[in-house]
C-alpha cells in the first residue's frame, strides 16, 4: 500500500523521537512535564503552558492535531530551599558533628510524681544541700515540663544525630524517677561528653513570658569546682540564646533573668558539672500564651532545632560570641 509522503516523514520522526520505548534510559526526572509534578516550583514554570502541559493531557512528543510538535526536554525543577521545622539537615551538614558527643538531660521525670520520697532527700551539690529532683510545673490544662522536656530532648537528639553527632539522653522515660541532680551533672563526664545542655519549663507568675538560659557561675566549694567550664559554658549560653529565639521566635523572659540570661549559683547540674554546660528555661508555662505554644509539636520542634543549632555551633566553631 502506497503511504503519502507526510505520514512517512512522521514515521520517520517517531523513530528519532527519544520520549519512546529507544529513550527509556533517559532519567526519570526527564520524563514527564515538570508542571505536571504537585512539588514543582511555581516559579520555574512557562509562562504560556500549552494543553500539553497540563495535567493528563495526551504524550508531549506525540502529535496534537497531525504536526508534529517540536520536541523539548522538560526541566525538572529546582530542589526547594525554603527551610521547615521538620526538614532534615542538608546534606553538606550530614557529617558535621562526627566525632562529637553530646548530653541532653531532659529536666524531671514524668514518674517523679510517684516517688516522692526518693527525689526529696537532699544531695550535695557543692555549696549547699538541695532535693535530689523535684516534679516540675505544668501548664493550667495539665501538661507537665517533664513530658515537655522529654520530647523536645528527643527531637534535638534526632537531629543532632543526623549531623552525626553522638547524643545521650540523662534519662529517655526509661527510669521510674529522677535521676537526682548530682547524677545529672556527672553524666556529661560518664559519656566523655564534649558540651551537655539541661532542658527545662519555667512556672513563673501567669502575667510573665518568654524564655531564658541559665548559665553557671563561678563554684570552686566542696566536691564542686566548675571554674574551667564557666568560659565555654557562656559562650554556649550566648549562642542557646541566640539560636533557640531565632528558630522560635520566643521573646526573652520579662519576669527574670537580663535580655535572656541568668547566672546562677545554686543549680547542682551547674555546679558539680565538668563539661560545659547551660540550663534552658524553653517559655513559662504558667503563661496562657507561652503555654499554647510549649504544648504545639510544630513548636517543639523548632524549639529542638535551636538547641540543635546552638550545640552544631558550639562545636564547630571557635570564634568569639559577641555579648548582646
Amino acid at each position: 500500500m502506497a503511504v503519502p509522503l507526510c505520514t512517512a516523514g512522521w514515521f520517520g520522526w517517531r523513530a528519532l523521537d527519544h520520549s519512546g520505548p529507544a529513550g527509556a534510559t533517559a532519567a526519570p526526572a526527564a520524563s514527564a512535564p515538570a508542571a505536571s509534578s504537585p512539588a514543582a516550583d511555581p516559579a520555574s514554570a512557562p509562562p504560556a503552558p500549552t494543553a500539553t502541559d497540563q495535567p493528563g493531557a495526551a504524550d508531549p512528543g506525540a502529535p496534537a492535531d497531525g504536526t508534529a510538535a517540536p520536541l523539548t526536554p522538560p526541566v525538572a525543577p529546582p530542589p526547594s530551599t525554603t527551610p521547615t521545622a521538620e526538614a532534615p539537615p542538608a546534606p553538606a551538614d550530614a557529617a558535621v558533628l562526627t566525632g562529637r558527643t553530646v548530653l541532653l538531660d531532659p529536666g524531671h521525670n514524668p514518674g517523679n510524681s510517684a516517688h516522692t520520697a526518693e527525689i526529696n532527700r537532699q544531695v550535695d551539690i557543692g555549696n549547699a544541700r538541695k532535693e535530689c529532683d523535684t516534679t516540675g510545673t505544668e501548664t493550667n490544662a495539665g501538661y507537665t515540663e517533664a513530658e515537655y522536656t522529654l520530647d523536645v530532648s528527643r527531637r534535638a537528639r534526632a537531629l543532632l544525630a543526623a549531623r552525626g553527632a553522638t547524643v545521650v539522653l540523662v534519662q529517655d522515660g526509661d527510669r521510674p524517677w529522677g535521676p537526682c541532680v548530682d547524677e545529672r551533672a556527672r553524666a556529661g563526664a560518664d559519656a566523655h561528653a564534649d558540651v551537655a545542655v539541661s532542658v527545662h519549663g519555667d512556672g513563673g507568675p501567669a502575667s510573665g513570658s518568654g524564655f531564658h538560659v541559665i548559665m553557671p557561675a563561678r563554684v570552686v566549694a566542696g566536691k564542686a569546682d566548675n571554674a574551667a567550664i564557666v568560659a565555654p559554658s557562656r559562650r554556649l549560653g550566648l549562642l542557646l540564646r541566640d539560636r533557640f529565639h531565632a528558630a522560635t521566635g520566643e521573646p526573652y523572659a520579662d519576669y527574670i533573668a537580663k535580655d535572656g540570661l541568668d547566672t546562677r549559683s545554686d543549680l547542682g547540674g551547674l555546679n558539680l558539672s565538668t563539661v560545659p554546660k547551660v540550663f534552658i528555661e524553653c517559655g513559662n508555662m504558667r503563661n496562657s500564651t507561652d503555654a499554647k505554644r510549649m504544648t504545639d509539636p510544630q513548636w517543639r520542634q523548632q524549639a529542638a532545632r535551636g538547641i540543635a543549632d546552638a550545640l552544631t555551633a558550639f562545636l564547630t566553631t571557635q570564634e568569639k560570641t559577641e555579648e548582646r
